[in-house]
């Protein structure tokens, strides 16, 4: 049913035919409304086309409408950034940004006139050295192999993958979008907390399930963890690997819900509630409390899981509760077989402002300190490294490889890629372009053929990128970055180079009780596998 906001969406389309007909009836009057019948009536046959096309979400959302705000994006860059853009500081990534993701996506040239449009001369500014004698590489489609010394059914992963994003949070039609690029691509497709869907199953591509503090898709009736259930799910050949998030970028330490009234047969069916009942998401998890129960848990899934990778996600908070798993894991031999690190830039559809804000730890930070922390426990090479965290470009990729990550995520690179276009109204279910809606009106804007190629075209054409920078370095693998590749201004204006700022600790120093700096050695003694260190104090 049409609803009041959605007859506004169509208010110019329906004005177009209107005055269209209108031009008609008065043609009997004078023969100078042939100009309004012309005008008009091109307006409305715009309209008819924008309703059919399957190309632009906008204009299936908003005919006629839509033409206007593409044409304000004709205009030049100096007044489109008053017209369109404004002074807002407060979008995620700018619209050059966005520009360069869905020319990939669309698999259009990405490249730029005239120069840098970096303040390279500002504080911060980053950049990667070159070789003289650079690398030429024609493989785009690198791997790596997810699985430790317990793993049975080891995973070879893209270098790039789809970041965790929920069946809810995002429509049928984006998933199904997503799910079918990665099936194209070859790639995987975090499913995010919110369960399997019948929309991840229909598209066929590898999934990596990730399981929250809801259990949503293996709980039981009271929302405890089901062991059952899990194991039916784990048993999808789909399924390639087991993530149990500990917390995400956006709201860490921060639990959810879902009200009832949002609760489809669709959404209850995937995360195994009742229709028109509340999913709650805690904000810990009731299967484990101690770090030694969060060992025990991994090697437990692993076990129903039929020796499936099964790791862990999270965005760094208190450092020492790091130390307490680590330590856990050496007490305990049990081990996870990846751990995706978390920035907390990153996004959500619905978040806290103090939290988007000011909790969790940036993933340059979090990162180095999970890698370096490993390092000195002598389980590294045991455990691979996932990234997260605002990962489009392949510059971004490259500097997460260069400070430990094994592969890298993203879920803002790909809404982009389906057709994003940050209206930043995820929790209205009014998204203008049907990706984070379940209103089956907005969804139809976005045509899952379309935009699954899309999907595919991003992956590729980013990796290709990323093989390409790498031998810019003089690289035959993007994996071999290392912190001294990259450089960045100080606060001062001079440059210094990366290992400097993210130097490798080395292998084994918290074994051997040496003090590297930063408050290593410090915390390593203080934390405990038996239990989570106490609040605020020397985290």
């Amino acid at each position: 049913m049409l609803r009041t906001r959605d007859l506004i969406r169509f208010t110019t389309f329906a004005l177009a035919i209107l005055l269209f007909v209108l031009s008609v009836i008065l043609l009997t009057w004078s023969a100078w409304w042939w100009i309004g019948v012309i005008i008009f009536g091109g307006a409305a046959l715009s309209g008819v086309r924008d309703l059919v096309q399957k190309r632009h979400s906008v204009l299936r959302n908003y005919p006629v409408l839509g033409q206007i705000r593409f044409f304000f994006e004709t205009i030049r860059p100096e007044i489109r950034q008053y017209l369109i853009e404004g002074d807002n500081e407060e979008e995620p990534f700018s619209r050059e940004e966005r520009s360069i993701v869905y020319q990939r996506a669309k698999g259009e040239e990405a490249a730029r006139p005239f120069g840098t449009k970096q303040k390279i001369y500002d504080p911060g500014y980053q950049w990667l050295t070159h070789s003289v004698n650079p690398v030429h590489n024609d493989n785009p489609n690198m791997r790596v192999v997810i699985g430790g010394p317990d793993c049975k059914q080891p995973y070879s992963a893209s270098l790039y993958n789809i970041s965790a994003m929920s069946f809810g949070s995002l429509s049928a039609n984006a998933i199904s979008a997503l799910n079918r690029g990665a099936k194209a691509g070859d790639f995987a497709h975090d499913t995010g907390e919110g369960g399997i869907s019948r929309y991840h199953k229909a598209g066929g591509g590898d999934l990596i399930w990730e399981i929250g503090s809801g259990y949503f898709g293996c709980r039981s009736e009271d929302g405890s963890f089901n062991a059952e259930k899990f194991a039916e799910s784990a048993a999808l050949d789909q399924v390639k690997m087991i993530e149990i998030k500990l917390s995400q970028g956006a709201k860490p330490g921060h639990g959810g819900i879902l009200p009832g009234k949002k609760v489809s047969e669709e959404i209850a069916e995937a995360r195994g509630v009742r229709v028109g009942q509340d999913c709650i998401s805690p904000a810990g998890h009731s299967a484990f409390t101690t770090p030694v129960e969060l060992c025990e848990f991994i090697a437990h899934l692993r076990e129903l899981a039929k020796g499936k990778p099964v790791g862990l996600k999270m965005c760094l908070g208190h450092r020492r509760e790091f130390m307490c798993m680590v330590k856990a894991m050496l007490q305990t031999g049990i081990k996870p077989d990846f751990i995706v690190v978390d920035g907390k830039e990153g996004g959500t559809g619905a978040a806290p402002l103090e939290f988007a804000n000011h909790i969790g730890m940036p993933l340059t930070e979090g990162l180095t300190f999970v890698h370096n922390t490993l390092r000195g426990a002598g389980v590294r090479d045991d455990i691979k490294l996932g990234a997260s965290g605002k990962l489009i470009h392949a510059f971004d990729i490259a500097r997460a490889f260069a400070l430990g990550a094994d592969w890298a995520n993203s879920a803002r690179g790909f809404m982009f890629s389906i057709g994003c276009i940050q209206a930043q109204v995820c929790h209205t279910n009014h998204c203008p372009v049907g990706v984070t809606t379940q209103d089956p009106l907005r969804q139809r804007a976005l045509v899952v053929t379309d935009k699954a190629k899309r999907v595919e075209n991003f992956h590729r054409n980013t990796m290709k990128a990323l093989v390409e920078m790498a031998g810019a370095a003089g690289l035959s693998d993007p994996r071999t970055f290392l912190p001294h590749h990259f450089m960045q201004r100080d606060a001062a204006g001079e440059m210094v180079t990366g290992d400097t700022v993210w130097p490798y600790k080395p292998e084994g120093f918290l074994l051997r009780g040496e003090e590297v700096g930063h408050g290593y050695l410090m915390r390593w003694n203080r934390a405990d596998a038996s239990s989570f260190s106490p609040m605020g104090e020397y985290v």
